[in-house]
């Protein structure tokens, strides 16, 4: 790897303001929290390397701050790892997990010292009314109809439970269950009981079906009525509240939004970006002397806005004990009384999960019971761990749809060789598998899509991205094939957004179910867990379904972290690839996943370190690298070079690295919300969805887009919320993409942040050639070596293992 301290002018652009935070618009959520670190290699310094030649300004400059150009370009160049000035990082912040930090609802990718006064945008409802439906709408309108099947199915399945008081069914079970273990009596067994397994329907013979091209009938969801926005906007008005807030709050709350303000003015929070301190003081405005900290109504909203917040950090319930110390951190006065309140309104559930590796204790051998702890959830993500959890039980306790014998299996498998012979056995005996490894591994799985469509199995792959999708198309297409390639079909290939919606993929057929019989995810674990319960409860009995990703990238966006639970709960065959990445960026990268800054080899320019001192070097830096050194010492022109930044916000973020590069790449006065044409951009249709695409023309209808060969139409009002440019994005945005170069940049200020997920996901996007803009000295190594992802909690393990009998039960059967 080699350092690259030269510069093509003598003073940079300027360093922006520390402070400017770029409008922060969620497009990631909170999830990692990681920023990224640079990578290790030595390499000779490029003939003008990824830096232009000859030019003298800044040529003494190493990462130490002493060493001259020609000591750093001697053979074994510079160790990122070796750098030794301190960093005097802050570990323990970057690497807490498990409880809710008082303000967990900022987004890590916003820059350091953001204060996260916003939170991403809910479902693509931003007030506005009327107009036509876009994919957008038309997409998270098609999920909604099939989380609302999924309900309906659950609720058929389960029926309600008389259980009196304002509870009915399990909620109010669950509450008497958490309300017995605090007196000390034992709870209901029948409490926590699994359901019966629904009867199976029979799996529908393969029949060729069109390709659905768009989902019939999807009403968009209409805009709150004028009239509601205007009436709760004379009461944010009252409460000295934004009123600008009017079209959100009546999206939230309902018609009835006036009435639930006065009547509780705690309901704010329900809105996306307002803090607690925001409500109290709303509160107190409306209330009066009748606002006091011990409010009820104060404790109930606090207790779900946190689970809220939770939800964003990726968790999918919180422990009982975490919960109300938070809630104490937020000065509620009797923090139990107020997680019984929620409770008891049905705001939240509470469940109760064993704890198998929890050590033995007298009492617990007396009674016969196993050690548990209490967790607290929104039902919404409650029904989908469990939702999900009985398909995945459906997928593995069915008998896999035949396609060819297994004589015609073993012969596919014997053609094959090492782990993708593994995956062919293993997807022909059973209806789950996992498969892991990097981005060489993906071979594998196009060719069990390649064997299963010989075997008559209607067989379809999905992706994160467009890019991906586009990708693994064309490693498809690679593969032999019985077809000339003027007849050979388009490669089964779609995103997991476009195959739930219906715009890609086979379609549906009368069951609703998707028209096919092996389903191979990739990326999987950027699955969060609404999505993948979606998917699964999508598959038609007899479906097989492959999960395949590189379990080292930053897990979803949303809450859960799905791939990561199944591999841990080893309930169906893994399979590990043997297919190591090529050249210096896979040796850098498999270093990283495991822990380890390795110096590599790069005699091909592949890695390239350049040191800065500040943000506003590393700003000038980039510039230089993506407009003028890469493109001539690489051969990779500016638009197939993308930049990786930790956060939106700070002088370094992708606010401040978009505007100078748009500035060198593609001038222009910004006269629609700051866009002009030929601007590359990052379209967010939906949280944690990031399409890259560029800017065709402006008129009435909104700003015109090409993302990934699809035309897209954004209006004027939804610019602001949904677009960035898109020269520099963060991990977030990028994960499920490659480009051929790829510019990292890790500004001073993002070493607080820094973990070994980011740093591998980031790192792992180039292709060809990977530049770091290194300004965190020790703290890079530090990250990859001691800061793994932040853990989650979720449900899904405990509802994946089957439930333990009661030893008096075990006595009666025994009897």
């Amino acid at each position: 790897m080699s350092t690259e301290p030269e510069t093509t002018e003598q003073t940079g652009p300027g360093t922006p303001d520390p402070g400017a935070d770029d409008g922060l618009r969620h497009d990631d959520p909170v999830g990692e929290g990681g920023t990224s670190g640079g990578g290790v290699s030595k390499n000779s310094a490029p003939e003008g390397g990824a830096a232009a030649e000859g030019d003298a300004s800044g040529a003494g400059r190493s990462a130490g701050g002493g060493a001259s150009e020609g000591a750093a370009s001697t053979e074994g160049g510079a160790s990122v790892a070796g750098t030794t000035a301190a960093d005097g990082a802050s570990e323990a912040g970057a690497a807490s997990g498990g409880g809710v930090a008082p303000d967990a609802g900022g987004d890590p990718e916003d820059g350091a010292g953001a204060s996260g006064a916003e939170a991403e945008p809910s479902d693509g409802s931003d007030g506005s009314g009327g107009g036509e439906k876009s994919e957008a709408e038309a997409e998270l309108a098609a999920q909604r109809v099939e989380r609302e099947r999924i309900e309906q199915r659950k609720a058929e399945r389960k029926g309600p439970i008389e259980s009196g008081g304002k509870l009915s069914g399990k909620a109010a079970d669950l509450l008497a269950a958490v309300r017995a273990v605090e007196s000390g009596e034992k709870p209901s067994a029948t409490v926590f009981a699994e359901p019966e397994p629904a009867p199976r329907r029979a799996a529908p013979e393969p029949a060729p079906r069109p390709r659905t091209v768009a989902p019939e009938a999807a009403t968009a969801p209409a805009g709150p009525a004028p009239e509601t926005v205007q009436a709760v906007r004379r009461v944010l008005a009252q409460g000295g509240a934004p009123e600008t807030l009017a079209p959100q709050v009546a999206a939230a709350l309902g018609e009835a939004a006036e009435e639930r303000l006065h009547a509780d003015p705690w309901q704010l929070l329900h809105v996306s970006g307002v803090r607690p301190e925001q409500a109290d003081g709303f509160a107190r405005a409306l209330l009066g002397a009748e606002c006091g900290p011990d409010d009820e109504r104060r404790g109930r909203a606090f207790t779900v806005w946190l689970l809220e917040q939770a939800a964003l950090a990726g968790h999918t319930a919180l422990e009982a004990p975490a919960l109300t110390a938070a809630l104490a951190q937020r000065a509620v006065p009797d923090p139990e009384a107020a997680l019984n309140g929620t409770l008891a309104e049905g705001e939240a559930l509470v469940f109760q999960d064993a704890l198998d590796d929890a050590p033995a204790t007298e009492e617990a051998d007396e009674d016969g019971e196993r050690p548990v702890r209490v967790l607290v959830g929104l039902e919404r993500y409650a029904l989908a761990e469990e939702s999900l959890a009985d398909g995945l039980a459906r997928l593995i306790n069915s008998a896999p749809k035949e396609g060819g014998s297994a004589s015609d299996w073993q012969r596919a498998a014997a053609s094959a060789e090492s782990s993708a012979a593994e995956l062919l056995r293993a997807v022909a005996g059973h209806g789950l598998v996992l498969h892991t490894g990097g981005e060489a591994s993906r071979v594998e799985p196009a060719r069990l899509l390649g064997e299963a469509g010989r075997l008559g199995l209607r067989a379809w792959a999905a992706t994160h991205s467009p890019l991906g999708r586009d990708g693994f198309g064309q490693l498809l297409r690679r593969l032999p094939r019985e077809q000339e390639p003027s007849e050979a079909p388009a490669p089964p290939v779609a995103t997991v957004a476009g195959l739930l919606s219906g715009a890609e993929g086979p379609g549906r057929d009368e069951d609703g179910s998707l028209a096919l019989d092996l389903l191979v995810v990739l990326d999987a674990p950027q699955l969060d867990v609404e999505t993948a319960a979606l998917l699964v409860e999508s598959l038609p009995d007899g479906a097989r379904l492959v999960l395949a990703g590189d379990p080292a990238v930053l897990w979803s966006v949303g809450p859960g972290r799905v791939f990561a639970d199944l591999l841990a709960a080893r309930v169906c065959p893994q399979i590990a690839s043997r297919l190591p990445d090529p050249g210096p960026l896979g040796e850098l990268v498999s270093g990283i996943g495991a822990g380890e800054l390795n110096q590599v080899a790069a005699p091909g320019k592949e890695v390239v370190i350049v040191p800065v001192r500040d943000a506003g070097e590393a700003v000038h830096r980039t510039v230089q690298l993506v407009a003028d050194s890469v493109p001539r010492a690489i051969g990779v022109p500016a638009e197939q070079t993308v930049v990786i930044t930790p956060g939106h916000g700070g002088a370094a973020g992708t606010g401040a690295l978009n505007a100078a590069l748009k500035e060198r790449l593609n001038p222009g006065p910004g006269r629609f919300g700051g866009f002009d044409p030929g601007d590359r951009i990052a379209y967010s249709p939906a949280p944690g969805r990031t399409l890259p695409g560029q800017v065709v023309k402006a008129d009435a209808e909104g700003l015109h887009l090409s993302c990934s060969g699809a035309h897209v139409v954004v209006p004027k009002e939804r610019v602001e919320t949904q677009l960035r440019h898109g020269w520099a994005l963060t991990a977030h945005q990028a994960v499920g993409g490659r480009w051929p170069a790829v510019v990292v940049v890790l500004p001073g200020d993002a070493s607080q942040a820094l973990s070994r997920p980011w740093v591998y996901t980031a790192f792992s996007r180039a292709a060809r050639h990977l530049s770091v803009v290194h300004g965190v000295e020790q703290a890079l190594p530090r990250a990859v070596a001691e800061i793994p992802a932040r853990p989650r909690t979720t449900r899904l393990p405990a509802l994946l293992q089957p439930p333990a009998q009661d030893p008096g039960t075990q006595e009666q059967m025994a009897g």
